[in-house]
């Protein structure tokens, strides 16, 4: 059994015990135990009124199919983050390996994502996104809720966009710190 240090000493993993607000792992322990779980590369886009913005999330997952629900997390820490918490509604775009480009451009800090005006378009009702992605979604923003130093927004899909080729692309996946790609040379099983 895998045993993880808190504030309050050892314990077992799947133990139920009573918690506090001051209990807890501390950072490093929570992000090493997060670093072997991989996570799907998605770039999310708004625009509040002040301009666009782009950041790339591993943190994007489906919710609900009827009504059909997603949910991201933005850090507080993130220049694009108070124009995402700020807009109603944000483009997905669900990336695969062919937009590892996307993903790091959007991941960059202290950059203008949107400089080069050819790589993006604005969808007729007015968001940013990115043409090239393998699919986007646009949702109305229906909850936010603070969690820690991040938001977590619940999105309301209204909309979305799926490239000819989406069916044969290889998914990016972020693990271990690093981009993969996953197809047929890592499937396991049927």
């Amino acid at each position: 059994m895998t045993l993880h240090t808190s504030a309050r000493g050892t314990r077992h993993v799947g133990s139920v015990e009573p918690i506090s607000d001051s209990a807890g792992l501390d950072a490093d322990s929570f992000k090493a135990v997060f670093r072997n779980h991989p996570a799907g590369v998605a770039v999310i886009t708004a625009d509040a009124g002040d301009g666009p913005v782009g950041l790339t999330a591993t943190s994007v997952f489906s919710v609900s199919a009827e009504p059909p629900l997603l949910v991201f997390s933005v850090s507080g820490q993130s220049s694009s983050a108070p124009t995402i918490r700020a807009a109603d509604t944000v483009v997905v775009h669900l990336l695969g390996a062919q937009q590892l480009d996307l993903a790091t451009l959007c991941a960059t800090s202290g950059i203008d994502r949107f400089a080069d005006t050819s790589i993006w378009d604005r969808l007729i009702t007015g968001e940013p996104y990115f043409p090239a992605a393998q699919s986007w979604i646009r949702g109305r923003v229906i909850e936010r809720m603070d969690a820690g130093g991040s938001t977590v927004i619940a999105v309301h899909a209204l909309q979305s966009g799926t490239s000819d080729e989406a069916d044969s692309a290889e998914p990016l996946v972020y693990h271990n710190r690093t981009w993969h790609r996953l197809g047929s040379h890592s499937r396991i099983g049927e």
